[in-house]
């Protein structure tokens, strides 16, 4: 199956002799499953003078990762849109594909962790935020006809079911270690399950679309959305009733509890006990 690798690259809130922005690339492998240990997780750090910031710098920088991990990964993902032609270019140079992805769980926390205790370490840095170019939201899309949802419900577990995961019967998904959520084993988590007659067409077109989050939007009376690469939004279900309005309210909050972790499955009906699709989510906020 190969591994999957999260990279980030970008200024920091550095500067050098010159008083030119410092850039930096990190990388790091992304869990395979639930009991993958974070802290054996392959992760490569490099400072970018601000003036050879160019996809040739970064493709030789990735090389050198490689040569230090033993092998290669059989993708990279990437969240900050406007670095897409880039990260992209370097990747493909290096004969990796690459994807803009939301789903960067390891890396997200790896960069909170270097801005509060590395950067502040760093000669020339500058304290307060280093922020994104702000990019607009997504608008939603209706999923594909032929993928219309026959029935969903919201569903509750609690985080230590996770723990048994990698056992599951499931046939696309993805899972994560829950240590990178810092919650406890009897910690409520959330989630949507979807019950489909074509469910295994289903969770096959939803594992090419690397799955961020889902959320609750209480615009247009109220929409189930699915966020996923850089910049897609899908609409799961527009809700009317308010019941399940309700439940829908229930759920933001159980995952804002749940320090945004949260999940969706796919099966071919309630009574089913394998998945055919099946995703460990974090909703986690993109500097």
């Amino acid at each position: 199956m190969g591994t999957t690798w999260e990279l980030d690259f970008y200024s920091r809130p550095i500067l050098d002799e010159n008083q030119k922005k410092v850039w930096e690339l990190l990388l790091c492998e992304s869990p395979k499953d639930s009991r993958t240990k974070v802290d054996s997780l392959f992760r490569y750090a490099q400072y970018c003078p601000s003036t050879e910031v160019n996809s040739a710098w970064l493709r030789t920088a990735i090389q050198e990762a490689i040569s230090k991990a033993g092998e290669a990964p059989t993708r990279i993902r990437f969240f900050r849109r406007q670095m897409n032609n880039m990260i992209t270019k370097a990747c493909q140079d290096s004969g990796i594909p690459a994807q803009s992805s939301r789903r960067i769980l390891v890396l997200h926390q790896w960069l909170q962790q270097r801005m509060d205790e590395v950067y502040p370490q760093e000669p020339g840095y500058q304290g307060g935020s280093n922020p994104s170019v702000r990019l607009d939201a997504p608008v939603p899309q209706r999923l594909p006809d032929a993928l219309e949802l026959e029935n969903w419900a919201f569903v509750r577990l609690t985080a230590k079911d996770f723990l048994d995961m990698p056992e599951w019967e499931i046939g696309f998904g993805e899972g994560f270690p829950l240590e990178l959520a810092q919650i406890s084993d009897d910690t409520p988590i959330s989630g949507v399950l979807i019950f489909s007659s074509r469910s295994l067409p289903l969770a096959a077109w939803m594992s090419g679309l690397e799955l961020g989050y889902l959320k609750f939007d209480q615009s247009e009376g109220g929409r189930l959305l699915l966020e996923t690469g850089a910049t897609e939004s899908w609409i799961v279900a527009n809700i009317r009733n308010s019941q399940v309005i309700n439940e829908a309210k229930n759920f933001e909050v159980a995952k804002q509890s749940a320090n945004g972790v949260h999940f969706i499955g796919v099966q071919a009906n309630p009574q089913s006990e394998s998945f055919a699709g099946f995703w460990l989510l974090q909703e986690v906020t993109l500097p």
